[in-house]
């Protein structure tokens, strides 16, 4: 069986597969296919934290770009995509902040690259801290 590629292609079919293999008494080959779903498996809940700590970083580099151009919805995208991202290293305890730490400078160029091109602008914004994008509050403040 072709584990790594039926894992890459389908966690469905490959969970099928693995049970039709223990049906089979191929108990070692089951294991096989188990360490490959495992391993597709967190390889996608990565590639979802990634996407949010892009979408997030984003936002923040707008916010901070265009204080005159700030609305609750970008406050509650900010939320949001903290949101996702605890719900993702929740499922996935492996995603630690070290992951996120490794991941930082490549998330933070694509981010700081598609807020320059949502804003049509350059963006003086050369680095964010983690209090950036995890800690800080951002509301806009009630006239």
């Amino acid at each position: 069986m072709k584990w790594q590629e039926l894992a890459a292609t389908s966690h469905y079919q490959t969970a099928v597969a693995v049970e039709e293999a223990l049906q089979r008494g191929s108990v070692s080959d089951a294991k096989v296919g188990i360490q490959e779903l495992v391993d597709a498996l967190a390889r996608s809940d990565k590639r979802a934290l990634k996407s949010q700590l892009i979408r997030l970083m984003a936002h923040v580099i707008k916010w901070l770009t265009q204080p005159d151009h700030r609305t609750r919805s970008w406050g509650q995208s900010i939320r949001n995509a903290r949101d996702e991202i605890a719900e993702i290293r929740e499922d996935t305890p492996s995603l630690t902040r070290e992951t996120i730490e490794d991941m930082w400078q490549a998330c933070f160029a694509r981010a700081k690259a598609d807020a320059e091109d949502d804003m049509e602008q350059q963006s003086p914004i050369m680095t964010l801290t983690w209090n950036d994008v995890f800690e800080n509050d951002y509301k806009v403040e009630s006239p």
